[in-house]
């Protein structure tokens, strides 16, 4: 297992839902009843502020019996709790349908805003048997932007002012409060309080979007903060993207939603006697600044104690001297809610050790790289300016270097020190900081004093941030070096989950469509992400142009559309909401997207009429072989036109499906017309992108893939089982080999230790996957990337073999294709998909592989044993024919290789 003290807690976040069971009598000894479980709503749980009219609802059935399924079921949802308990729905009741579906559109009367609903499934098993589930619950919110009752208000500074806005207000409630929720759209970003209190554990709320086309709003339950009587609520406004005051090369200071921050609120209290009163924002707030005296998104942020007001948020406050608020005007006219995994501390972790520098100065090392925020305890005199210099490495000197992240800065004066916090001490004995409306990506905090302080290990602490998505996914092996590139790629996957997925914490925190999609199964087999791609793809069909162009960073100000922006990068419009329907099983996505996915391809069928296409960045930062660009963009150009005739073919589309596939057949012959050499097996030089790509994609003619894939083998070979790709044939290479014979192969490059290869950042102590091959660069080396973030994704597919059926998604019917591999001993994958867990693990003892498989209940798996060589398969002593592969309904087996 995996040993490293800082994974600890990543694990023991999976144990739970990826214990990998190794036995069937086991399994049978701790049998409890059919139960139906993990009831959700638009893929959350409970949730508040759901704005959709026909939300998906769905459940799963936890039944560990040989054969288990559900044969059908009964969805009740009524506003009635109790009612609903007893099978009584005054919302929706379905009748007893005959179906296995766990997943089901809500189509009862039509939903009310601000309302909360109970549901519940029965559900009935082969056997006939009906289990009910829990009370599960969803409240609408808004459901629609007429409904909103306050102001969009600010103060009246401009958008280059720099200290935050705080506002307030007090109101009375003359009766009992039964129930309350705040909802709350903002354009920059917020903390809400309410007599005091803050009001929930998100952080940098609202998520980014396109501003002036799209706001969300969070909703939360309020009901325990308020009181009778008077109540005051305060809220602190940040600038997030919407006012972006640094300066870097991508030019969000000159967006053109940018404003000074500004908020709208509706504070809905509902009392014992069923009346409501809604308190809004509006011409009785009041404003003034506070102790935030400047906030990036970008850099840092820095606060000066001296300005603090205490109770500022309390209805005892004096604030005859603060100011009236000024109205503004909605940044869109789309507001809605923000239904997704907010942004959380997710993870506390405590300085790994503490330098001295000098008596102003110290170093400190968390022992790992993060993005998030750092948090310092320190007493010193009033006045005193401390300063947090965050980096991702040291210098010569063992000091903290930023000259591999603060490339693109473009500063104006020396006033905004790149992920630099400030903080000026009160004086008033321990004081501690850790900034609101900022992130950065580190492993150093460097804190130097204008005066000398005392500062100890358990001076400051890092919090790792990221969307609180929860893992859903475990691997173990017996190589530590595999085990610990695993962990790097998930925490760089998570150090870039933000609300959408971004290239780096640090540099550039942008949202590089390339880089999600290279990521996108890494993070899906690891992380229940499905809600942050679903509102990313809202963000897409927000930058789309009409003509179908997109981005190549996402959201944007308008940078991106000129460079960087072909299919290998924003093929994104169609793999993700693809990557999504086969883990998900949902068609959602694919609709969602369809009318924009064929805007997109149909504006490279028109600039590109030949079916090959120069247009894109190509095989990034490649070790030292470059394929052409049109090769890996036509490739990038066929998996869309291929994505949208299966999209088109899932939404009955027939028409339409059948001129994409001749178009995807067009790309694929014009790209083996050009490139492929039949006779030899060679795409153009026989580079490893260039054979790895055409593999992976599915454009090698099924009679040559024998000869393509022995061609990419003896390519590997030669290159001394080291990789020679970019990003486009890292994404390619391991799959390329492993299902298409080279199990082996495949291994050799994923577990190498030396350079250029993952393993070599490993044995070089990295925590996180890294920009570049080469370690020692001079550009392109952040050390927080998920670009070469694939490998996480093939340890489940290439060495567990779970995998996604494309004609039965969402592990409905499991692909097993399990390779043993000769230097591994043993090794362990589960992934929890909408059925359950899902597990592939082997161990090996004297020449004996015992192989044993988890199949959830009410789905099926397809097993094949590919890499066995001369060995037999036996199941209970029996020797099996496993030539056209097993068909294996819900349950445990262990099957033995030898």
């Amino acid at each position: 297992m995996i040993t490293l003290p800082a994974q600890k807690t990543f694990l023991k976040k999976i144990a739970v839902c990826c214990l990998i069971v190794l036995s069937s009598t086991f399994i049978n000894k701790v049998y409890a009843a059919t139960k139906v479980a993990d009831l959700k709503c638009e893929y959350l749980i409970d949730p508040l502020g759901i704005d959709a009219l026909h939300p998906r609802l769905s459940w799963v059935m936890d039944d560990t019996r040989q054969g288990a399924a559900q044969t059908a079921y009964q969805v009740f949802a009524g506003t009635d709790s109790v009612a609903v308990s007893k099978g009584i729905a005054n919302s929706w009741q379905t009748a007893k349908i005959a179906s296995d579906l766990s997943r089901v559109l809500y189509q009862g009367k039509a939903l009310q805003p601000f309302t909360k609903y109970y549901w519940k499934v029965l559900s009935w098993d082969n056997a006939g048997k009906s289990t009910s589930s829990a009370i599960a619950s969803f409240e609408t919110g808004m459901m629609d932007k007429t409904n909103w009752k306050g102001t969009w208000i600010s103060d009246s500074r401009n958008i280059n002012f720099k200290p935050a806005p705080y506002f307030r207000d007090v109101f009375t409630a003359a009766k009992k409060i039964r129930s309350a929720r705040a909802y709350i759209a903002v354009a920059g970003l917020y903390e809400l309080y309410i007599n005091g209190q803050k009001i929930g554990n998100h952080r940098l709320d609202p998520m980014y979007t396109r501003f002036d086309r799209r706001t969300l709003y969070v909703t939360y339950n309020v009901t325990a903060q308020l009181q009778s009587g008077k109540n005051a609520i305060g809220v602190l406004l940040g600038n997030g993207w919407y006012n972006h005051q640094s300066t870097a090369v991508w030019d969000f200071h000159k967006a053109p939603w940018r404003g000074r921050p500004a908020f709208c609120m509706d504070l809905r209290i509902t009392y014992e006697d069923g009346t409501t009163e809604t308190i809004t924002s509006g011409k009785n707030w009041k404003t003034s600044l506070g102790p935030v005296i400047f906030n990036s998104i970008y850099t840092a942020e820095h606060y000066d104690a001296r300005l603090e007001q205490p109770g500022w948020n309390t209805t005892n406050f004096i604030d005859t001297a603060w100011k009236e608020i000024t109205n503004r005007s909605a940044p869109s006219a789309n507001i809605v809610s923000q239904a997704m995994q907010p942004i959380r501390n997710v993870e506390k972790i405590p300085a790994a050790s503490v330098k001295k520098i000098d008596e102003k100065t110290y170093l400190f090392d968390l022992g790992r790289n993060i993005s998030g925020v750092s948090q310092i305890t320190v007493s010193g005199e009033a006045g005193t300016i401390i300063r947090l210099k965050h980096a991702e490495k040291l210098d010569k000197n063992g000091r903290a270097d930023q000259s591999n992240i603060d490339i693109h800065y473009r500063p104006t004066d020396d006033k905004d020190p790149f992920q630099t916090d400030i903080f000026i001490l009160s004086g008033k004995g321990e004081e501690s900081f850790m900034p609101k409306f900022n992130y950065k990506g580190f492993q150093y905090v460097e804190v130097s004093s204008t005066t000398p302080i005392s500062l100890s290990k358990e001076s400051l602490t890092g919090y790792f941030m990221h969307s609180d998505v929860s893992p859903v996914g475990a691997v173990s092996s017996s190589n530590n070096t595999i085990n610990k590139i695993w962990w790097a790629a998930n925490n760089s996957y998570l150090s870039n989950f933000f609300g959408y997925p971004t290239d780096c914490p640090q540099r550039e925190k942008n949202g590089w469509t390339g880089d999600a999609h290279i990521a996108s199964e890494t993070g899906l087999y690891n992380f229940d992400g499905i809600t942050i791609y679903e509102k990313w793809m809202a963000d897409h069909r927000d930058e789309q142009q009409p003509n179908g162009v997109l981005p190549s960073i996402v959201p944007s100000d308008g940078w991106g559309y000129e460079w960087g922006n072909g299919p290998d990068w924003t093929s994104t419009i169609a793999i993700i909401p693809w990557n999504l329907y086969l883990f998900y099983g949902d068609n959602k996505p694919l609709a969602d997207n369809y009318d924009n996915i064929k805007r997109y391809v149909d504006h490279i069928n028109d600039l590109y009429p030949t079916g090959l296409t120069t247009w894109g960045l190509g095989d990034w930062v490649p070790v030292k072989s470059v394929t052409p660009v049109e090769l890996t963009s036509s490739a990038y150009y066929y998996a869309d036109a291929s994505i949208l005739a299966k999209a088109a073919r899932i939404l009955n589309k027939t028409g339409e499906a059948a001129k994409y596939d001749a178009l995807a057949l067009k790309i694929k012959d014009a790209i083996n017309a050009k490139y492929l050499d039949r006779t030899t097996g060679m795409y153009d030089k026989g580079y490893q992108t260039e054979l790895s790509v055409p593999l992976f994609w599915g454009i090698v003619p099924e009679d040559m893939k024998t000869k393509v894939a022995a061609n990419l083998a003896q390519r590997v070979k030669e290159d001394n089982y080291h990789l020679d790709t970019g990003i486009l044939g890292a994404k390619a290479i391991l799959s390329a080999l492993s299902d298409n014979g080279y199990p082996e192969v495949a291994y050799a490059i994923a577990s190498q230790e030396t350079f250029p290869s993952w393993g070599w950042w490993i044995v070089n102590g990295a925590t996180t996957l890294y920009e570049n091959w080469d370690i020692q660069a001079k550009s392109d080396l952040s050390l927080n990337h998920i670009m070469f973030g694939e490998i996480g994704a093939w340890m489940y597919k290439g060495i567990g073999g779970i995998k996604p059926d494309p004609q039965s998604p969402g592990f409905k019917n499991v692909i097993l294709e399990p390779h043993f591999m000769d230097k591994l001993d043993h090794f362990e994958s589960a992934h929890v998909g909408p059925y359950g867990k899902i597990s592939s693990s082997w161990q090996k003892k004297d020449g004996v592989i015992e192989y044993s498989v988890i199949i959830p209940s009410n789905s099926t798996a397809t097993l094949s044993f590919k890499n066995t060589g001369s060995k037999k398969v036996y199941q209970g002593g029996k020797l099996l024919n496993v030539v056209n592969g097993l068909h294996l309904i819900s349950g445990s087996y262990t099957y033995v290789v030898k």
